[in-house]
C-alpha cells in the first residue's frame, strides 16, 4: 500500500509538472469515467494537497481526490513514451505542456465540489499527518491516549484516524527504531516510547521522500536474524485486519 511518503512525493512530482497549467483530462478506463474525471478536463490545477494516504487536486470548485490503497499509483510520462501499465486501464490521464500523469487503479478516485471536502467523512475523519510541516506529536500522542489502551501499539499505528500516513512498512520499522514491541498493548506504552515510535516514522518517511523512495529496511521482510542484537525476527497479521508485523523478540520489549 502506498504510504504517506509515496503520495508526498507524488504530490511534488504531479505539481512540478502540472499546477498552474490548464490540463486536458481522459479516463481511457470507464471506472475513470464513473468517477466524473473528464469533468475536470480544460480546467486549470491550482494546487495538490497531501494529507496521509491521500491526495488532493484543487481544480477551482472541484476537487480529484485519489487513495491508491495496495495497487495504485501516480505516474508521470513524456506524451507519447511507453507507459507500465496499458493506456487502456488507466483510471485518469491529465495532460499539459508534453507530460501526462497517469493514475492506475486504487479504491478511490472521486470529484468532489470543493465546497464539501472539509464535511466529507472520509476525509474529515483522518488524524494528523504524520508528515505535516507543523505536526504536533503532543496532540498525537493525546489521541492515542484517548483510544482503547488494550489495543495492540502496531495496528494502532494503522489506524489513520490516530494518525494518517504510516501504513504496514513503517509501522514495523518505527517500532523497530525505537525499540519497542508492537505488540504491547498501548496501555502500557508510556508516552517517551510513543514519542520515540512516532518521531522515528516521521523521520524516516521524510528521508525516504528526500531520496526519492525507500531503499533497504531494517526489518520489515527481513530474512534472518535481527541486524542490530542476532535475535530471531518473526512477523505475523496483526489487527483486525491481519496486517502484517515485523519484529525481534529479542531487542523489542
Amino acid at each position: 500500500m502506498a504510504e504517506g511518503d509515496t503520495i508526498l512525493r507524488a504530490k511534488r512530482r504531479l505539481a512540478g509538472a502540472l499546477v498552474g497549467r490548464p490540463v486536458a483530462v481522459s479516463a481511457p478506463d470507464p471506472r475513470g469515467r464513473a468517477a466524473g474525471v473528464e469533468r475536470l478536463d480544460g480546467r486549470t490545477l491550482e494546487g495538490i494537497d497531501a494529507h496521509g494516504k491521500h491526495l488532493l487536486l484543487d481544480f477551482g470548485d472541484l476537487v480529484l481526490h485519489s487513495h491508491l490503497g495496495m495497487s495504485g499509483g501516480w505516474h508521470l510520462y513524456e506524451t507519447g513514451s511507453r507507459q507500465r501499465r496499458p493506456r487502456s486501464s488507466a483510471w485518469a490521464i491529465l495532460a499539459a505542456d508534453g507530460t501526462e500523469a497517469v493514475q492506475f487503479g486504487g479504491p478511490t478516485l472521486r470529484v468532489l465540489p470543493a465546497g464539501r471536502v472539509a464535511v466529507d467523512p472520509q476525509l474529515t475523519r483522518l488524524g494528523p499527518d504524520i508528515l505535516a510541516e507543523d505536526l504536533d506529536l503532543d496532540t498525537v500522542i493525546a489521541g492515542f491516549r484517548a483510544a482503547d489502551p488494550s489495543r495492540a501499539l502496531g495496528d494502532a499505528l494503522l489506524d489513520q484516524r490516530l494518525v494518517a500516513g504510516i501504513g504496514n512498512i513503517f509501522k514495523s520499522e518505527a517500532c523497530f527504531a525505537a525499540a519497542v514491541d508492537p505488540w504491547r498493548a498501548l496501555g502500557e506504552v508510556s508516552d517517551e516510547e510513543l514519542n520515540a515510535v512516532l518521531g522515528a516514522a516521521r523521520e524516516q518517511m521524510l528521508a525516504a521522500v528526500a531520496a526519492g523512495g525507500r531503499k533497504a529496511f531494517a526489518v520489515y521482510k527481513h530474512r534472518g536474524p535481527c541486524v542490530r542484537c542476532r535475535g530471531a525476527v518473526h512477523h505475523r497479521g496483526q489487527g483486525d485486519g491481519n496486517r502484517t508485523t515485523w519484529w525481534c523478540e529479542r531487542c523489542q520489549v
